[in-house]
C-alpha cells in the first residue's frame, strides 16, 4: 500500500519556497504520493478555510514534478470537475501525466462551494450531472489522444450517485476524511474498481475514545492501526491530510512535518 500526503497549496504561509520544502519533506520521508487541492474563484465560503494565495493545482504539480526526484507520484485531491471545460481538463491532465513520466493521478469531485459555483457561472444543482458528463468526455478525449494519455482517475464522494460514478468512470474510490465505520459500510455494499482514501492526520498525545472518530486521528497507535485496517480493506494508497482548516497552520508547516515524520517512521518500523 502506498502512502501519500495532501499538501496545502494555499494560505498565508504558502509560497513557492514552502511548496518546494513540502515536496522535499514528503519524498525525504519516503512517501509515495503528493497531492494538492483545487479552487478557482476564492469566494468567501472558500476563503474561510482555503484563502489566498491559492496556487492552481496543475501549475503547482507541474512545477513540483521538476523539483522532486522523479519517483514521487503527483495528484489532485480533488479537482472540481464542473469548474473547467472537460477538454481543457483532459489536455492538462494528459500533458502533466506524460511530462512527469506517468506519475499523475486525477482525483476528482463534484464540489461544495455554492458561492464559487455562482462566481464561475456553473449551476450548483447540476454539479453531479456535469461531473458525469465531463468525466465521460475526458475519457473519450484520452482515447483520441492515444497511448500514454490516460491518468488514473480517483473519484470522491460517498453518496449512491458517487458510487455509480466510481464504478462507471473511476479507477478507485477516493473518499475524504471519513471514519473507518463509514468506509467499511460503503465497501461492504459496493463492488468498486479500487480504493484509495484520503484521511485526516491529527496526532494526539493520548488516544481518542470516540468510536466515530475520523480515520487518521488519535495517538500514534490508533493512526497506525487505521492504516493497517485500510490496507486489509484493500486500499492501494492512503493519502493523509495534516491540514485542519485553520489557515494560520500554513505559517507553521513544521508542526505537520513532525506528525508526518512520526507516522512514516512508525509505519516503516511496524508494517
Amino acid at each position: 500500500m502506498q502512502l501519500g500526503v495532501n499538501v496545502p497549496n494555499f494560505g498565508p504561509g504558502t509560497d513557492p519556497g514552502v511548496l518546494r520544502d513540502w515536496a522535499w519533506v514528503v519524498e525525504g520521508l519516503g512517501f509515495d504520493l503528493l497531492m494538492v487541492s483545487d479552487h478557482v474563484a476564492v469566494t468567501a465560503d472558500v476563503a474561510a478555510r482555503y484563502p489566498e494565495p491559492f496556487y492552481d493545482p496543475f501549475a503547482t504539480l507541474s512545477w513540483l514534478a521538476g523539483v522532486s526526484d522523479g519517483r514521487l507520484r503527483l495528484g489532485t485531491t480533488v479537482l472540481v470537475m464542473p469548474y473547467r471545460h472537460p477538454l481543457v481538463v483532459a489536455r492538462m491532465a494528459s500533458s502533466l501525466h506524460r511530462l512527469s513520466g506517468g506519475r499523475f493521478v486525477l482525483g476528482v469531485g463534484v464540489g461544495w462551494a455554492r458561492q464559487e459555483f455562482e462566481a464561475l457561472g456553473v449551476p450548483f444543482g447540476a454539479r453531479g450531472r456535469l461531473t458525469d458528463e465531463y468525466l465521460r468526455a475526458v475519457r473519450d478525449a484520452w482515447v483520441q489522444q492515444g497511448k500514454g494519455a490516460a491518468a488514473p482517475v480517483w473519484v470522491g464522494g460517498h453518496s449512491e450517485a458517487a458510487m455509480r460514478r466510481v464504478a462507471e468512470f473511476g479507477d478507485a474510490w477516493h473518499p475524504l476524511r471519513l471514519s473507518m465505520a463509514q468506509m467499511r459500510s460503503v465497501l461492504e455494499r459496493h463492488e468498486l474498481p479500487g480504493f484509495a482514501p484520503r484521511i485526516a492526520l491529527r496526532l494526539t498525545e493520548a488516544p481518542l475514545g470516540d468510536p466515530d472518530r475520523p480515520a487518521g486521528t488519535g495517538d500514534l497507535e490508533q493512526i497506525i492501526g487505521d492504516l493497517r485496517e485500510l490496507r486489509a480493506l484493500g486500499a492501494e494508497a492512503v493519502v493523509v491530510d495534516p491540514y485542519h482548516a485553520d489557515p494560520e497552520e500554513t505559517r507553521r508547516p513544521e508542526t505537520a512535518w513532525r506528525a508526518l515524520t512520526a507516522v512514516a517512521e512508525e509505519w516503516r518500523r511496524t508494517s
